[in-house]
């Protein structure tokens, strides 16, 4: 014959049970709303704006980099925008040696930066004659960097 079995509970072990249970249903809760598709939350807002933030937004903001080698040696270019504008063009890893071997890098980055930044384009930069050759170099690796960058 079956044996009746009775089952004891204590108070404090239902309790720890409920609290872990509403921890698990509100991390749950918290997971979702964390990784859902954002297009979800203002899809009627996108759709009435979709013309105008196409026209706005060219980049997609964060730091770009492009590598140049020069004398044996890796730098790196880097370019700085948010949605809309270019807002800092500088070299990184920039070494003593390249500095020595190639003086007008700097200068010729300087007068770039500060013509593209202006422009917030690449369209009709003008280069000097004495680092024109410096500056077709910086200018390739700046414009790699942006199309990186480019929606």
């Amino acid at each position: 014959m079956a044996k009746p079995r009775i089952v004891v509970f204590r108070m404090r072990e239902l309790i720890y049970t409920a609290i872990f249970a509403v921890l698990a249903i509100i991390l749950l809760i918290l997971v979702f709303f964390m990784f859902r598709p954002k297009e979800t939350k203002n899809r009627t807002k996108e759709t009435s704006h979709a013309v105008s933030d196409a026209s706005e937004e060219t980049y997609f903001a964060g730091v770009y980099t492009t590598s140049l080698t020069l004398s044996n040696q890796a730098v790196d270019l880097e370019v700085t925008v948010d949605k809309n504008h270019i807002n800092n063009i500088r070299l990184v890893n920039l070494g003593e040696s390249v500095t020595t071997m190639f003086p007008l890098v700097e200068p010729a980055l300087d007068e770039l930066s500060r013509q593209i930044c202006q422009k917030q384009s690449t369209d009709g930069i003008t280069c000097s004659q004495e680092n024109k050759y410096t500056s077709q170099i910086l200018f390739q690796a700046i414009q790699n960097a942006l199309a990186k960058a480019r929606k």
